[in-house]
């Protein structure tokens, strides 16, 4: 009896499949430092230089946020240089089309790897911007979140 109990205790307060929801953040600025560290003594490793751009956070320390991005960069980053994610990154050559369709008009070809900033998505489509162009596009094989 005293084993099932144990077993009971394990089974609630160490459960074996842990779920972990993936975070997303968009830079805030045109200009971002990420670093080797979580502080502001720590090398910065490389400079992002783009907008909007969606990140995925792995990790995090006080104001401090490890980060991976859509070619597998990592680092740190101040969460005062991140806000809530608004943007997706298609990871083939998307067509763009005026409405939640493939029957719509097609507007624009977008290309891989462009940024995009996501205005809504539903179950298949999301509703982009783009530089020039504003419409929908399928949300299948893109980086950052689609819901």
């Amino acid at each position: 009896m005293k084993k099932f109990y144990t077993l009971i205790f394990i089974y609630f307060f160490f459960p074996l499949n842990v779920v972990s929801e993936e975070t997303f953040l968009s830079l805030k600025k045109d200009k971002v430092n990420v670093r080797y560290g979580p502080s502001f003594e720590s090398p910065v490793k490389y400079i992002y230089k783009k907008i909007n751009l969606p990140i995925k956070q792995i990790d995090e320390k006080e104001n401090w946020r490890r980060i991976i991005d859509v070619k597998n960069n990592s680092g740190w980053i101040h969460l005062s240089q991140l806000k809530k994610v608004n943007s997706i990154i298609p990871l083939e050559d998307k067509i763009l089309f005026n409405k939640p369709s493939k029957f719509s008009r097609p507007l624009a070809r977008i290309k891989k790897g462009r940024v995009l900033v996501v205005q809504k998505c539903d179950e298949i489509w999301c509703k982009i911007q783009s530089k020039n162009f504003k419409g929908w596009i399928k949300n299948n094989n893109v980086w950052g979140p689609t819901n």
